[in-house]
C-alpha cells in the first residue's frame, strides 16, 4: 500500500515521504491516526508542488539546523551522578538527562531527538549519543558520566 506520510513516522520515513507498508498498517493505524493519506496520483502532484515551494524554505531550515549542530562541536559534556560500589550509578543516565546537561549549557534539544546506544547508562565512563537537529543534520556527541561530588 503506498501512502504519503503527513508527519515522521519512527522506522518509517519522515513527512511528505511516499512509502510503501503493508496494508493493515496503513488502513488500522496511519492513516486514522492522521500519519498519512493515500497516495492518489492527484495526491502525488498536490505534493510534488508543496515540495518545489518548499526547497527553498528548507534550505534555511537546515542552515539554522546546521548552526545548531556546531555548537556541539568541541562540548565538553560532564553528567554528575550519585555512585555506589565502583562505576555503577544509582539509576541511570538516559536521554532526558542529556537534553538536560544540553540545556544547561543552552542547547535546546529535546530527548525525543537524542539516541543514546543502549538506552539508558548505569556505570561511569564516556559514551556517545546520536542528536537529530534536521532529518538532514545529525550529529554525534560524545559525553562524559562522572561522579558526583560531595
Amino acid at each position: 500500500m503506498e501512502l504519503i506520510l503527513k508527519k515522521d513516522v519512527e522506522h518509517v520515513g519522515f513527512t511528505d515521504d511516499v512509502v510503501n507498508v503493508k496494508p493493515g498498517y496503513g488502513r488500522n493505524f496511519l492513516i486514522p491516526q492522521g500519519f498519512a493519506i493515500m497516495a492518489t496520483t492527484g495526491a502525488k502532484k498536490q505534493l510534488a508542488e508543496t515540495l518545489k515551494q518548499r526547497a527553498h524554505k528548507e534550505a534555511s531550515v537546515v542552515k539554522a539546523a546546521q548552526e545548531q549542530a556546531d555548537k556541539l562541536n568541541g562540548l565538553d559534556l560532564k553528567i554528575a551522578a550519585k555512585t555506589g560500589e565502583g562505576d555503577k550509578i544509582f539509576g541511570s543516565i538516559n536521554a532526558g538527562d542529556v537534553s538536560d546537561a544540553l540545556a544547561a549549557k543552552g542547547i535546546e534539544v529535546d530527548k525525543k531527538f537524542i539516541t543514546i546506544a543502549g538506552g539508558s547508562l548505569k556505570r561511569l565512563g564516556q559514551y556517545e549519543a546520536n542528536v537529530r537537529f534536521h532529518r538532514d543534520v545529525n550529529v554525534a556527541l560524545s559525553f562524559d558520566i562522572v561522579a558526583l561530588k560531595g
